[in-house]
C-alpha cells in the first residue's frame, strides 16, 4: 500500500536546507519560538518560566540520549552534503587499526597525526579540507571513517598502501564517491545502524529491535536501526572537521516558497513523524529533494 504524505499547508512555515544538488524541507505542526530554558553550567540549567534550577540527567551512553544522538546525526549529514559532492578530487578513507585498539581519545589522537603527515605529504601541491567521523565496534574496538577534498587539485588518487603507510596503525580503504550522490545518507548508514548477522540476529529478536534494508554499495543489506547507540560513550565528540568545511544556510519562509526555490521536482523521500510526550503531540514532516534523480 503506497504511503501517504501528511499534506504540509501552503502557508505553513518550513525550515529550507539547500546544499548543492540536495534540498530539505522541514516542518513543524506546532512551533515553539521561546526557549524555554537556559544552560547556566555543565550540571545546571534554568526553567525561564518558573525560575526553577534543575539538573541535567546523565547518561552512560548515546541509546539513553535518543533525540540528542538524532540530532547529532542530521547536523552531520547536513555537514556532509553541504561540503562533499562526489568530485574527483574527493576521497572516502577508512582507517582501520591492525590490534583490538579500544581507546577512544588515543584513536583521535593517532588520527590527528594522521592529518598533519598527510597535509605535510600535499603541501606543495593542494590544501586539504576534512570530516573524520569515529565507527564504535561490537568488540569494543574503534575505526575512523574520513572524507577527504584535495582542493586544488581536479583529480586524486591514492593507493591503499600509501594511505596505510602514512596512518601506520594497520590498514587503509581508499573509495571514491563519484557514485554517490548522498553522501551523507551513504556515511551514516555505517555510524547508527548495525549490519544484521547470524551472531546478532537472536538479539535483535529478544529486544524486538526494528530491521531497516538499505542500500550500500549497490548492495541491499539488512540493519538493525540504532543496533550501534549503545557502544558511543556519552560526552565523545563523534567527528571533526577542518575550517574550510561549513555548515549550510538554513532558511525560514512558506512552504510555498520553499517549493518554488527546489523547482516543481517531487521529493525523493519524506518521512512525517508523530511525537507523543504527555499530553504533548507534534507531527514534524521532512521532504529531501535530489536534482541529481530527475
Amino acid at each position: 500500500m503506497k504511503k501517504e504524505r501528511y499534506p504540509i499547508p501552503p502557508d505553513s512555515i518550513v525550515t529550507l536546507t539547500e546544499m548543492n544538488h540536495l534540498s530539505e524541507i522541514q516542518y513543524m505542526e506546532k512551533m515553539n519560538d521561546r526557549a524555554n530554558i537556559r544552560k547556566l553550567n555543565s550540571d545546571e540549567y534554568l526553567l525561564i518560566e518558573t525560575g526553577e534550577i534543575k539538573k541535567f540527567k546523565k547518561t552512560e551512553n548515546r541509546s539513553q540520549s535518543n533525540n540528542s544522538m538524532q540530532q547529532t546525526f542530521k547536523r552531520l549529514r547536513y555537514l556532509i552534503n553541504n561540503n562533499f559532492i562526489g568530485n574527483r578530487n574527493e576521497l572516502f578513507l577508512t582507517l582501520t587499526y591492525a590490534e583490538n585498539m579500544t581507546d577512544n581519545k588515543q584513536l583521535y589522537s593517532d588520527v590527528e597525526k594522521f592529518v598533519k603527515r598527510l597535509k605535510y605529504k600535499f603541501k606543495e601541491m593542494t590544501t586539504i579540507d576534512y570530516i573524520n567521523v569515529v565507527e564504535p565496534q561490537e568488540r569494543g574496538a574503534w575505526h575512523c571513517h574520513m572524507l577527504l577534498r584535495f582542493n586544488e587539485l581536479d583529480d586524486v588518487f591514492i593507493p591503499n598502501k600509501k594511505m596505510a603507510d602514512l596512518w601506520g596503525h594497520g590498514f587503509v580503504t581508499v573509495k571514491s564517491m563519484k557514485n554517490v550522490d548522498n553522501i551523507g545518507a551513504y556515511l551514516s548508514a555505517y555510524l547508527a545502524d548495525l549490519e544484521l548477522t547470524d551472531e546478532n540476529m537472536l538479539k535483535a529478536i529478544e529486544n524486538n529491535s526494528e530491521v531497516i534494508e538499505k542500500e550500500i554499495d549497490g548492495q541491499k543489506k539488512k540493519f538493525i536501526k540504532g543496533g550501534r547507540l549503545h557502544l558511543y560513550p556519552a560526552g565523545m565528540k563523534l567527528y571533526r572537521k577542518s575550517k574550510g568545511v561549513e555548515y549550510p544556510i538554513r532558511k525560514k519562509m512558506k512552504y510555498s516558497e520553499a517549493i518554488k526555490k527546489v523547482g516543481s521536482r517531487k521529493p525523493h523521500f519524506f518521512a512525517d513523524i508523530t511525537i507523543n510526550n504527555d499530553d504533548f503531540e507534534n507531527i514534524i514532516c521532512y521532504e529531501q529533494f535530489n536534482s541529481k534523480r530527475l
